[in-house]
Order: C-alpha cells, then sequence, then structure tokens
C-alpha cells in the first residue's frame, strides 16, 4: 500500500501523544469512525485522494464531517493537510487502531460468512478464539456471499478457510489433476 510507512510513523506518534494526554482510546474511537466512514463513503474517499481538491478544501470537507474528534485526531488531520499527506489518512487511522489494540494486548478476529451469524455464535467464535490466542479479542463480522456458505476465520496473520467454495475448489482441483 502506498505510504504503509509514513501511515505507521504518523499512527505511532499520534498514540503517543494520546497516551501523554490519557486519550488513547477516546482517539481510537475516532479512528474507527474514520476508517467506517472512509469505507462506507466512496465520495469523501475519492476527495481525500484526489490532486485537484486544494488542501484548504480537503480540511475544511473533514473537519465537518467529523465533527465530534477529539484535539489529538484533529492535529493529526491538520498535520497530514500540512505535509499533503492527507490521502493516507484511512491507513493511518488503522494503524493507530492495530498499534493501539497491540498494546492493549488484543486483537480484531474477523470472520468472513455468507450471512449474518448470530449473536450466540459470535460468543462461542470469541470463546475459542481467546482460548486459542490468549488474547482480548474483538469479532469483527464481514458478509462474503460468494463464499456460499461456511465461515473465513482470520486472527493476526492466520487464517483458517472452512467455506464451502474452498471446498469446492479443492474438488475441482483434486478432479482436474487425476
Amino acid at each position: 500500500m502506498a505510504g504503509e510507512r509514513a501511515a505507521i510513523r504518523y499512527a505511532k506518534a499520534v498514540l503517543s501523544l494520546a497516551n501523554k494526554d490519557n486519550k488513547a482510546e477516546a482517539v481510537n474511537n475516532d479512528m474507527k469512525l474514520i476508517v467506517e466512514t472512509l469505507a462506507k463513503n466512496e465520495d469523501l474517499h475519492n476527495v481525500l485522494q484526489s490532486p485537484v481538491v486544494r488542501s484548504s478544501v480537503k480540511k475544511s470537507i473533514v473537519l465537518s464531517v467529523f465533527s465530534d474528534i477529539k484535539p489529538n485526531t484533529s492535529n493529526l488531520i491538520d498535520t497530514l493537510i500540512t505535509n499533503k499527506r492527507i490521502s493516507i489518512l484511512s491507513n493511518v487511522a488503522s494503524k493507530y487502531i492495530q498499534i493501539y489494540n497491540e498494546l492493549r494486548g488484543s486483537q480484531v478476529a474477523t470472520v468472513t460468512t455468507a450471512v449474518e451469524i448470530t449473536a450466540d455464535l459470535k460468543e462461542v467464535v470469541l470463546h475459542k478464539v481467546r482460548e486459542l490466542t490468549g488474547k482480548k479479542v474483538e469479532l469483527k463480522n464481514v458478509i462474503d456471499k460468494d463464499i456460499l456458505g461456511g465461515f473465513i476465520l482470520r486472527v493476526g496473520d492466520i487464517q483458517y478457510n472452512a467455506s464451502i467454495s474452498s471446498q469446492l475448489n479443492k474438488l475441482r482441483r483434486e478432479f482436474t489433476l487425476n
């Protein structure tokens, strides 16, 4: 990803300042809001990526969309605007969340399913992942109808694919080899 190293540096700097001010959790909530909003709103994402739109316009748009953010987050946005790096805002926010969770000793487990998982099943998965990793785990459900059924569980760098589409592809490969 473009600007990955820069995003990590900005995220670490913001986290360091937020820890000094005892605002790390509040800034983490801001970062989650930024990631979710930019993922859902393609127009906003495109404005931030556009080299045609002036920095002052980008700043006013971002600050109006995220009007309830903490001063640390606002300062990050100002710094990114000044350094002409506002296009990596989403990446910085994602890296902040990742680093914050690592420091807290927690992880985000992503479960990809064809349909929304039930609350009971969510608790079972959370319990099992906590048992396997020994860490606090936050569960994120991603819906992808292409997997047909089953699930794909991703925790950190580990992925377990129990989807029907994966099993069908495995069978297809076995039959084509014979």
